[in-house]
């Protein structure tokens, strides 16, 4: 009890100091890592129908068997993927301030909307697998977003975190601005499995976890590099997902 009234006025005595704001617009918020209710509408949840495979939003139901475009075109090679969120300016500002603006923090808040997105994901006992950084740039931003993610994600799902078990081998440049098919030869080969990862998964399927899913050259490599090494059953969930006609292509 003394140590929750502790928290609690430790609580209160940040607020006075550095009273909370909105993550968007900086209005004032009931609470830390949060959006203001105005921004948090601007917000556009993915939510049915959309595509079984890629979950991409459909304007209208199309059947429950009904692929995407992009899903009939070129089939990834991962089951399935889920995002909580269209990659709007309200997105990109969450997502800039958790990779960039050293608040691991928001994961979070990002968290709580993908558990929801990926609630199909979780029947199952499933390692959370966060996208790797290279090294250098690891020790640069001083942590990975998507582990970050990963690891709200377990305390919402139960499901563990494994960091380890996919490393980035290459440096790679950053995906920011290139084109459909140059980031899929930027990450070509940029990934390693653990040579240890069948025990250490005993059975269970991955989720590979990440911020935003452009165009899914990323976590396409990532699981090709995982069928490589015998993992049969690969997810994917993210925060943001940037659709086509949206507002924020990065």
């Amino acid at each position: 009890m003394k140590r929750a009234t502790l928290a609690r006025f430790g609580g209160g005595v940040l607020d006075l100091i550095y009273p909370p704001t909105c993550l968007d617009c900086g209005a004032p918020t009931a609470r830390h890592a949060a959006l203001c209710p105005r921004c948090f509408a601007k917000l556009r949840p993915i939510t049915a129908p959309y595509c079984p495979v890629l979950g991409l939003p459909f304007e209208v139901s199309l059947g429950p068997d009904a692929r995407s475009a992009e899903a009939i075109a070129d089939p990834p090679p991962f089951e399935r993927a889920r995002s909580a969120v269209i990659y709007n300016e309200v997105a990109r500002a969450v997502v800039g301030r958790l990779k960039y603006g050293d608040r691991p923090e928001l994961a979070g808040f990002c968290a709580r909307l993908m558990a929801a997105a990926g609630s199909d994901l979780w029947a199952e006992a499933r390692v959370l697998v966060p996208v790797p950084l290279h090294f250098w740039r690891l020790v640069g931003r001083r942590y990975n977003q998507s582990t970050e993610l990963a690891r709200a994600l377990s305390r919402l799902t139960g499901h563990a975190v494994d960091p380890t078990l996919v490393s980035r081998t290459r440096r790679t440049r950053q995906q920011v601005g290139l084109s459909a098919d140059a980031r899929q030869r930027n990450v070509a080969g940029a990934f390693t499995a653990h040579p240890d990862i069948l025990r250490r998964l005993n059975g269970r399927g991955v989720v590979l976890v990440d911020d935003v899913i452009t165009t899914g050259s990323t976590v396409k490599a990532i699981t090709r590099t995982l069928k490589r090494a015998g993992v049969d059953k690969i997810d994917v969930i993210s925060f943001a997902r940037v659709v086509t006609g949206g507002e924020s292509p990065i």
